[in-house]
């Protein structure tokens, strides 16, 4: 697969939706993650991320404009010994529980399935990132827009190259229904050498009306230590 440039899909794409990337940094020294969610109603654009002792969590910027938190409100990032979980949904508890039983992040996601919200179908996609820097990928979408079933797809990456990370996001454009993403998750570079300056322009790429909030963790391979950056759009 062509490694690509990360900026440069998110610009080329006016809605990717919600996206994850896992990864290595560049000097080999710390593992990647970024989360970001992007709305184009009022309910979803009225969100922010926020701090929690595990991770982080979407909470209503303005509460009283909440119409429906079923689907927009949830743990996109949890920690549980050393391993990170990022998902676009409540599955991120479901993995969690999963982990803590002895159970693996696929025996977890095999007890779900896409999002109800016809008529997108949205796809529920989620990474684990281990404490030696191996990551896994899923994706659970509809077959062509079909409700009644439903595709799990694995990805796993035992020994990610340095620079390099996998890029898999919920939409393949904008549309009505919104097409969902087709395919392995893309290979993209991850030159930046901190949390902030990979946010900085993972932000700036995402379509400035539609992105909303943004999430990444840069963690040392040596120790475990960590850092984060987290952007909102609705400050």
């Amino acid at each position: 697969m062509k490694l690509q440039t990360l900026y440069d899909l998110l610009t080329a794409n006016p809605y990717p939706g919600r996206g994850i990337v896992l990864g290595r940094s560049a000097d080999n020294r710390a593992s990647v993650a970024a989360y970001f969610i992007m709305g184009r109603s009022e309910n979803s654009r009225n969100r922010v991320f926020a701090s929690t002792n595990d991770g982080i969590r979407t909470k209503a910027f303005d509460p009283s404009k909440m119409k429906d938190p079923s689907l927009i409100i949830y743990h996109p990032v949890r920690l549980l010994d050393g391993s990170l979980i990022v998902t676009n949904g409540d599955q991120t508890d479901t993995i969690w529980d999963a982990l803590k039983q002895g159970q693996s992040f696929q025996t977890a996601l095999t007890e779900r399935s896409f999002e109800q919200d016809p008529p997108h179908y949205t796809p529920r996609i989620s990474g684990l990132l281990s404490p030696n820097g191996g990551f896994q990928l899923s994706i659970l979408k509809s077959a062509e827009g079909r409700p009644e079933c439903c595709c799990r797809y694995f990805y796993t990456y035992q020994a990610p190259p340095a620079g390099e990370g996998r890029f898999l996001h919920t939409y393949a454009g904008d549309g009505e229904p919104l097409p969902s993403f087709d395919g392995e998750p893309l290979r993209v570079k991850l030159a930046a050498p901190d949390a902030k300056t990979l946010a900085d322009g993972i932000w700036d790429a995402l379509n400035h009306e539609n992105r909303v909030s943004l999430f990444v963790r840069y963690t040392n391979l040596s120790d475990g230590k960590y850092q984060d950056a987290i952007i909102n759009k609705n400050q």
